[in-house]
């Protein structure tokens, strides 16, 4: 996985292990109570979150959410993505939904114009105004991924020194 070559905002991957879903699970729990200075670990039923601790956090700081999909009792299917914070990522999301729905509304406004013989300067100027914007706010996430592409690759490491650990290891 090379996130300099990707397009992608919110990196995906998936894995098969040769491991049950629960001996994989419970690698994962028991790193949780070893107290790490770099990572927290949450597990929820087949769902796990690794982070970077709040100390060394910044905005562009990823996580990784993994989901543990058991193929058999002796395979498990593992859908890995790394993504910013949720909050950063849902004040992302809000941004595009507006800029989108006032490219829209200036969208129909410009047809209404168009059709009444009415200039358009205004509407044109403002679906251009909203591109531009569009066009900056994936500069911006992309300079963000960048940015956290070090503490993703930590994130990942961590990742596989947990599944390669040994269940009977202290």
């Amino acid at each position: 996985m090379d996130p300099e070559n990707e397009i992608t905002l919110r990196l995906r991957f998936n894995l098969e292990i040769q491991e049950n879903s629960a001996s994989l699970l419970s690698k994962f729990e028991k790193y949780s109570n070893i107290k790490s200075e770099n990572f927290t670990i949450k597990t929820s039923d087949n769902h796990i979150w690794l982070d970077i601790v709040p100390s060394k956090r910044k905005y562009w700081t990823p996580h990784l959410h993994l989901e543990l999909e058991p193929k058999s009792d002796s395979e498990t299917h593992i859908r890995g993505l790394f993504g910013p914070d949720p909050t950063l990522w849902t004040f992302f999301m809000f941004l595009h939904f507006i800029i989108a729905a006032l490219f829209f509304v200036f969208g129909a406004m410009a047809y209404s114009d168009y059709i009444l013989k009415n200039s358009l300067t205004l509407d044109v100027s403002i679906m251009v105004l909203m591109t531009v914007f569009w066009f900056s706010l994936y500069y911006l996430a992309m300079t963000i991924r960048k940015k956290g592409s070090q503490q993703m690759k930590e994130l990942d490491t961590y990742f596989n020194t947990i599944i390669n650990s040994a269940n009977n290891e202290n």
